[in-house]
């Protein structure tokens, strides 16, 4: 469900950059050339510009190492377009060239004399991570700026109020960045702005009432920050409004019913606040919908039986509220567009998963804490499954066969069930990334449960507090295994030296087991690897000093081994607490007391 909701918002945001691209390309088609021979661009420009790149400490995007001559308009100067009449400056677009390579980023702050390009319509310095400061009071003198998109950097300080005399904005977007105090309500001077992006940030306070005046919003985002108060019913007069986001924040009180009046709503998140009361039935007009997402708040009552008659509603998210028994009869019948359901943790009894779900085409289901009973469920349509979350329900049987015919299935997760089967017989996904199956009654040898095909795709495996036994299997190179919980079972023999394959190993658990043997100097070489938990078994031998070279390392348990000799001294190891390695045969120095015939050094160093 959160890779089909990303996916949302991916979709969403690109459709909107490319009707702004377009837009502007439009604006900007082949004009006749001037009767006067062109010019350099104007000082003003120019200084404007070298004062922004004198305030940028590091950039590796390499961009600003265009930046020189006298000509900024001449094609040269990377990310800096002109008027092909006037010569001025009017759009400034600064992006990283790739989401992935965090190495590439620009270091500094917003110098003030970028205030200085009167003629600038498009401002977009995105992406650049490391450009802090405040965002400059002089971006008030850019009255001619539709476009500002400052997103996805490390900006502090308040939102300017002075901004509210850029009467011509359209889209401004500050989202993902370190603002703080509230939102200024200058905002509301934008008669007319389409795109408000203020999401990811630290803003307090409510949404103020001056957005009543922003008639042509489009797309509203305001989520992840600290905002409070009621979500005002005003909301519900903005009747351009496609987007709406209002979650992770700290809003409260009843949806209002005002909501229910956006008849173009396609998309509508209040998830993760502390909303209380009822859903409204009214929810039924909005046939626009195709996200619903109310998750982790405080919702009390029935399902409405309107939701049904939603037509374009592929993705319903309701999990984590106190939403009662019984579900719409009407869900039968409707909903023909569901691709999405999460009714996970709510006052729900649900016995045995319903029919309208085990019989679509769904992709996400998650019905975790449901009072599920019995036998797993049988799809019939296992095939269109991309994840899955059952866990803890009361199943009991059906897990050997349960995953034979999802051939799309990447994330599994069964915990917390009272399933009983011999893991050899559990047939899995060739392309499965992620299987939880903690906390249930299931036996037999871990090593024959993994497959060479199943392997290379596997990222997370937790089959931790079962009864498993045997070995740890051999690791194979080429394999992308992130976490590997197999803690609390039966499991003996020794850690196989082929544990230093899983080099991207971030979280290793296999403590409460009868593992014997030594630790291999192997493990060292996980150097992603952030948290080691080998406490509670047979292991003997010394800490090898190779694991001083996993740096990230944030958490280790040694305890209740028979190991013996000195811990490691570097960080983290001597800073990790005296429990970690209590109740092994002869583990000394620090943070235990110094090993004999030895000084302990001074706590620090």
């Amino acid at each position: 469900m959160q890779f089909l909701m990303l996916v949302f918002k991916i979709l969403f945001i690109l459709t909107f950059f490319h009707l702004f691209s377009t837009s502007l390309s439009l604006a900007q088609e082949p004009q006749p050339a001037p009767a006067v021979s062109e010019s350099a661009c104007a000082e003003a420009d120019r200084r404007a510009l070298l004062g922004f790149k004198d305030k940028i400490l590091k950039d590796t995007t390499d961009i600003l190492s265009s930046w020189t001559g006298t000509d900024c308009c001449g094609g040269g100067w990377e990310g800096i377009e002109c008027d092909p009449v006037t010569r001025r400056v009017n759009r400034l677009i600064l992006q990283r060239p790739s989401e992935r390579d965090t190495s590439i980023y620009m270091k500094g702050i917003l110098s003030p004399t970028l205030g200085d390009l009167h003629f600038l319509e498009t401002m977009i310095i995105s992406g650049m991570k490391h450009i802090a400061g405040k965002i400059p009071e002089s971006f008030s003198n850019l009255t001619k700026l539709q476009q500002l998109i400052l997103d996805d950097n490390s900006l502090q300080g308040y939102i300017p109020t002075s901004l509210g005399h850029l009467s011509s904005l359209q889209t401004l977007s500050l989202g993902e960045n370190h603002l703080s105090g509230q939102i200024p309500s200058t905002i509301g001077n934008f008669k007319n702005l389409q795109q408000l992006n203020l999401a990811g940030n630290l803003l307090t306070g409510p949404i103020p009432i001056a957005f009543k005046n922003l008639a042509k919003l489009q797309s509203m985002d305001v989520s992840h920050n600290l905002l409070s108060g009621v979500i005002p019913d005003f909301l519900g007069q903005l009747q351009n409004l496609t987007y709406l986001d209002l979650s992770s924040n700290q809003l409260s009180g009843q949806i209002p019913i005002s909501l229910c009046n956006l008849l173009k709503l396609s998309f509508l998140s209040l998830d993760h606040n502390r909303m209380t009361g009822r859903i409204p039935s009214q929810i039924g007009r909005l046939k626009a919908l195709t996200s619903l997402s109310l998750s982790f708040n405080k919702l009390t009552g029935q399902i409405p039986e309107s939701i049904a008659g939603l037509p374009n509603l592929w993705n319903l998210s309701l999990s984590r509220n106190s939403l009662l028994d019984p579900l719409p009869i009407a869900f039968s019948n409707g909903l023909h567009s569901l691709l999405s359901i999460d009714l996970s943790y709510n006052n729900l009894n649900l016995g045995t998963v319903p029919d309208w779900i085990r019989n679509r085409e769904l992709s996400d289901v998650n019905l975790a804490g449901c009072k599920l009973r019995g036998r797993l469920p049988n799809f019939t349509r296992p095939d269109s499954l991309n994840s899955i979350d059952l866990s803890d329900n009361f199943f009991c049987d059906g897990i050997s066969n349960f995953f034979a015919r999802m051939s799309s299935l990447q994330k599994a997760k069964i915990s917390n069930n009272q399933l009983k089967s011999d893991v050899a017989l559990i047939k899995l996904p060739d392309g499965i990334s992620s299987l939880d199956l903690h906390s249930n009654q299931l036996f037999g040898s871990f090593s024959k449960m993994l497959s060479n095909k199943t392997s290379k795709f596997l990222e997370v495996i937790d089959v931790s507090n079962n009864q498993l036994s045997g070995n740890i299997p051999e690791f194979s190179n080429g394999l992308n295994l992130k976490v590997l919980n197999l803690g609390s079972n039966k499991i003996a023999g020794q850690i196989p030296t082929s544990i230093s394959n899983l080099d991207k190993l971030e979280r290793l658990d296999i403590s409460r087991n009868q593992i014997a043997g030594t630790i291999p100097i192997g493990l060292g070489s996980l150097l992603k690897l952030q948290w080691l938990d080998l406490s509670i078994n047979k292991i003997s031998g010394k800490i090898p000093d190779s694991l001083l070279g996993i740096e990230e390392l944030r958490h280790a348990n040694f305890r209740a081994n028979r190991l013996c000799g000195e811990i490691p001294q570097g960080r983290p190891y001597n800073i990790f607490p005296a429990a970690a390695y209590a109740h092994n045969l002869c583990l000394c120095a620090k943070p235990l007391p110094p090993c004999k015939g030895k000084k302990q050094d001074k706590l620090g160093q």
